[in-house]
C-alpha cells in the first residue's frame, strides 16, 4: 500500500492541515520572511505526524463525517508539523546539510544564523496554533514531546565520535529526539476524541513504537540507500561522527583486526569510509538484525492498535508500519 492510498481516508484534513500550515506561514507582513516562508512551502515531506495525529482520532471515533473537534483537530496536527519543521532546519545547521527532500536546505541558501532564527520562528508559530486549543493535557504532551527531541539532540550531539556508545543509550537518543513526537502526536489525536485513559495510552506506545522503528530504519537507509531515495546525500551521520544502530551492531559483529580498522576509519572520515561501511553491511548479519529490530518494534505498536474498532483509519495506522519497513529494506 502507497503513502496516497494510506491517507485517503484522511485526505480532506490533511488539505485542511496544509491550508493551516500555509496560513500560518504567510501571515508575516515582512518580505523576506514570507520569501523564507515560501521557501519552506515547495519542500513539504510526508506529513507522518499530522496524519497519525488525524489518523489517531479518527479511528478512535470511526466516523468519516466532520465532528466539533475538526477545526481544533487541524490545528494541532498543523502545530505538530511545524514542530517537526522547526526541527530540521535546526538539524540542517547542525549536520551542515546542503540538501533536504532533494532540495536546497534553508541553512545553506539563507546561512545558519538566519536558519536558527527560522527554526525558532517555527516553534513560535506552532505554539500560537496550539494556543487555541482549549485541552491541557494536548498541551502538555506536545510540551512534554518538544522538551525530550531538544534533549535528544543534545545528547547526540555530546556523543558523537564515541565508539564505545551502548545501544541502551542509542535507543534513549533516538527515542527522545524521533520517537518522542510521533508519540505525542498519536496521543494528541486520542485525546482530541475524548478516547479512553486505556486508549489514550495505547496510541502513546503505538506513536512510540513506530518512532523507533522510524528512526531505525532511517539510520539504515543512510548508510545503504542512493541520494535519489534519501533526497540528501548519504553518508551523512558518519560524516558528523554519529554512532548509529546499524554502525554500532556492524562493529560488534567483526573481528578484532576488523573492527579496529573500521573504527579508525569512522574516526578518521576518508573518502572511502561509506564504501567500506556498505561492503562491511552487505557481508554481516548486521542487516538482518536491523530488519528484525525494526519489524519488532512495528509489531509492537500494531498491537497497540488492536484496542481500536476496525476502519478505515485503524487499517491506515496498521499499513504505516509496513511501509516504513518495506522503504528500508528494498535496498
Amino acid at each position: 500500500m502507497q503513502l496516497t492510498e494510506i491517507y485517503r481516508p484522511i485526505r480532506k484534513e490533511l488539505e485542511g492541515v496544509e491550508d493551516a500550515i500555509q496560513k500560518a506561514l504567510c501571515q508575516a507582513k515582512n518580505t523576506s520572511i514570507l520569501k523564507v516562508s515560501r521557501f519552506l512551502l515547495k519542500t513539504p515531506g510526508k506529513r507522518l505526524r499530522p496524519a497519525l495525529t488525524i489518523l489517531c482520532a479518527k479511528a478512535v471515533t470511526n466516523s468519516p463525517q466532520p465532528s466539533a473537534f475538526s477545526p481544533q483537530l487541524i490545528n494541532v496536527a498543523a502545530a505538530i508539523e511545524l514542530i517537526h519543521m522547526a526541527s530540521l532546519v535546526h538539524d540542517d545547521v547542525i549536520d551542515h546539510s546542503h540538501k533536504r527532500h532533494h532540495h536546497a536546505t534553508a541553512n545553506s541558501r539563507w546561512g545558519n544564523d538566519a536558519s536558527i532564527a527560522l527554526g525558532d520562528y517555527l516553534h513560535a508559530l506552532s505554539f500560537k496554533l496550539l494556543s487555541g486549543c482549549s485541552h491541557a493535557d494536548i498541551l502538555g504532551c506536545i510540551s512534554e514531546a518538544t522538551q525530550a527531541m531538544c534533549e535528544g539532540e543534545l545528547i547526540q550531539l555530546l556523543e558523537r565520535d564515541n565508539l564505545s556508545l551502548l545501544k541502551d543509550r542509542y535507543l534513549v537518543i533516538i527515542e527522545k529526539k524521533t520517537a518522542s513526537l510521533f508519540s505525542a502526536s498519536c496521543q494528541a489525536g486520542a485525546l482530541l476524541s475524548h478516547a479512553s485513559r486505556k486508549t489514550c495510552l495505547a496510541l502513546k506506545e503505538y506513536g512510540l513504537n513506530f518512532g523507533i522503528a522510524f528512526q531505525i530504519v532511517d539510520d539504515y537507509m543512510d548508510l545503504v540507500a542512493p541520494e535519489e531515495v534519501l533526497g540528501k546525500a548519504p553518508g551523512q551521520d558518519i560524516v558528523m561522527g554519529e554512532l548509529t544502530l546499524p554502525l554500532l551492531n556492524l562493529l560488534q559483529s567483526l573481528g578484532k583486526s576488523e573492527r579496529a580498522r573500521l573504527e579508525k576509519l569512522l574516526t578518521t572520515r576518508t573518502e572511502n569510509c561509506l564504501t567500506q561501511v556498505k561492503r562491511e553491511l552487505a557481508n554481516s548479519r548486521a542487516k538482518n538484525y536491523i530488519k528484525r529490530i525494526s519489524s519488532s518494534y512495528i509489531n509492537s505498536a500494531k498491537k497497540n492498535v488492536n484496542i481500536l474498532p476496525d476502519s478505515p483509519y485503524k487499517k491506515s495506522l496498521l499499513a504505516l508500519g509496513d511501509l516504513i519497513l518495506k522503504r528500508g529494506f528494498n535496498h
